[in-house]
């Protein structure tokens, strides 16, 4: 059951990162930088990207430890997603794929180490308090949420459709 609960969850994270993928690359030039709900286009993308990185570690405290972290000052700044403020920075669309790559490496390496144990463990994200395993299916949803957003956005304003991508599907 393990394998297969770990299987279903690498299809889902690549179908939905793939899906803002698809979003991220169709965005015109134009509407890099347009409003996104109550954000510009590429902060929509940041922010997917960063509480998909956030919630596929161990921890708060681990995000910043991380070698990719380390190695991108200048792309995390200050960490104002972690702040209780509106979003100012805006990203280029190539330090946005490059973030891409990693999240999608990420969720690769996170389920794989996976174990029945840490997955039936409440997760350590307070103030959440539901497991590992329905912390991944609400990282999932919000990963889904935003890239439905971004989607929409291209559609009514620029008439591009984005594809539905189903389960484990890539095309890049």
């Amino acid at each position: 059951m393990l394998d297969a609960m770990k299987e279903l969850l690498a299809h889902q994270y690549e179908a939905t990162l793939c899906t803002l993928g698809k979003a991220i690359a169709a965005c015109p030039v134009e509407a890099w930088n347009a409003p996104v709900a109550n954000m510009k286009f590429c902060q929509v993308a940041f922010h997917t990207l960063f509480f998909t990185d956030f919630y596929l570690g161990e921890n708060e405290a681990a995000l910043k430890q991380q070698a990719f972290h380390q190695q991108h000052p200048d792309f995390f700044r200050d960490y104002e997603e972690m702040e209780p403020r509106v979003q100012v920075l805006l990203y280029t669309r190539d330090d946005i794929n490059v973030y891409l790559a990693f999240c999608r490496e990420k969720a690769r390496q996170t389920l794989a180490a996976e174990t029945a144990e840490i997955l039936t463990a409440p997760c350590d994200f307070p103030p959440k308090k539901f497991s590992r395993a329905e912390l991944h299916v609400y990282n999932l949803r919000h990963i889904q949420h935003h890239a439905a957003q971004m989607s929409l956005r291209l559609r009514l304003d620029w008439e591009i459709d984005i594809p539905w991508v189903g389960s484990g599907w890539r095309d890049d």
